[in-house]
């Protein structure tokens, strides 16, 4: 534990640092390829949507005597159409069917009753119409864009645009992915699933945030400076911010495990499995885009404005001056020569190479002067003593 603690305290003041930004290519490419597998799915499997958005009739009847196939037969006896039955656990079964009429709900749930041994009372019905559905998606839809556009607002003003653009491209990174995780594993879309998303969006901008706030530490007054490159404080930003993204994530991650993992998968607690995915699949996708995606393509969309391009150019010059006065004046001194940095990111040593090559030449100046030697030239006049009268 205290090398774990040791490792963290490092990162965290720079002592160790991993260059996240210089990896863009390998983070795109992965977010390429997982959005691919997302959009794939979405367009060949495409979303089971519940009644809550399409309409139907929902039924759940306790499954004392019945199996699903019984049920179905059932649904289908008067006239039920597009029948879904599943088990809930080990006592119940629900079966969902199209928008059915008043005779036809009233005949399913006596039909219900004697098959599975239970009475009409104990059958819990749900009843959507297309109407309702349509109301419920085109709500959440609305829900969803009024809130990136209040989050792109607060961001422009707290931080800037191009900040808000960056968390922007974050979000829809994660939005995209759990929808498409969603239609790939088929669980039905609910407004659980609705509030999963909006909950998992919240926790992505809110690690996105942590990061761009120490972005925004680290690179205040950084063009009165040149030795320093923006992306570089970015980068170191992302270092001591890493650690608590990760551990942040993974007490997030643990108890959605558990009602993903366990509870769905052996105690069969169905109502949850919606909220439940979709929030250990964001959960996930946030972390990832709040560390290698927003703030790498915050960098690149920064490094394009004329001034943070001027700061590069005279961090690169006094890097390479730096050497060059390093190699001219360690040329005697292994030592000296040894001392040179071999990345770009140590503006420090080079600072101290120069210093130590200026103490040199000054050195070498003073033992190239001559040693004045005593004799009669350089002894003081001496003033004579006047007489005494």
């Amino acid at each position: 534990m205290s090398r774990v603690g040791n490792f963290t305290t490092r990162v965290h003041r720079g002592e160790l640092s991993y260059d996240f930004v210089g990896k863009t290519k390998i983070w795109y490419t992965v977010s390429a390829v997982i959005l691919l597998i997302a959009i794939g799915g979405l367009l060949f499997r495409g979303l089971n949507l519940g009644i809550e958005f399409r309409g139907g009739a929902e039924f759940v009847t306790p499954s004392v005597t019945c199996s699903t196939a019984q049920v179905e037969e059932v649904a289908q006896s008067v006239g039920a159409k597009d029948v879904i039955t599943q088990q809930l656990g080990d006592d119940r079964i629900r079966v969902q069917t199209e928008a059915l009429s008043v005779n036809q709900s009233t005949d399913m749930l006596a039909g219900l009753a004697q098959t599975c041994g239970t009475t009409v009372d104990d059958i819990k019905v749900q009843l959507v119409g297309p109407t309702w559905g349509g109301e419920i998606t085109k709500k959440a839809l609305t829900g969803l864009v009024v809130f990136l556009i209040a989050v792109g607002i607060f961001l422009s003003i707290y931080f800037e645009w191009r900040m808000a653009v960056a968390a922007m491209v974050a979000l829809v990174h994660d939005v995209v992915i759990t929808v498409g995780i969603y239609a790939l594993v088929g669980f039905e879309v609910t407004p659980a699933t609705i509030i999963g998303v909006l909950t998992i969006l919240g926790f992505s901008l809110y690690d996105t945030v942590v990061v761009f706030d120490k972005v925004k530490e680290n690179t205040r007054g950084i063009l009165g400076q040149s030795r320093m490159t923006y992306s570089e404080a970015a980068n170191l930003a992302l270092n001591q911010t890493f650690i608590r993204s990760v551990n942040t994530s993974i007490v997030a991650l643990l108890p959605v495990a558990a009602i993903l993992f366990v509870g769905v998968g052996i105690l069969g607690a169905g109502t949850l499995k919606d909220l439940a995915l979709a929030l250990f699949v964001g959960l996930l996708a946030g972390t990832y885009s709040s560390l290698f995606v927003a703030t790498p393509f915050l960098c690149q969309i920064k490094e394009r404005q004329p001034s943070i391009k001027a700061l590069r150019a005279r961090v690169l010059a006094r890097r390479a001056g730096g050497r060059g006065v390093a190699a001219a004046g360690g040329s005697g001194s292994s030592s000296t020569s040894g001392s040179v940095p071999g990345s770009d990111d140590s503006a420090d040593a080079v600072d101290a190479v120069v210093a130590a090559g200026a103490a040199a030449t000054v050195v070498g100046e003073r033992k190239e002067r001559p040693h004045r030697q005593s004799g009669p030239r350089n002894q003081p006049k001496r003033t004579p003593r006047k007489k005494r009268g």
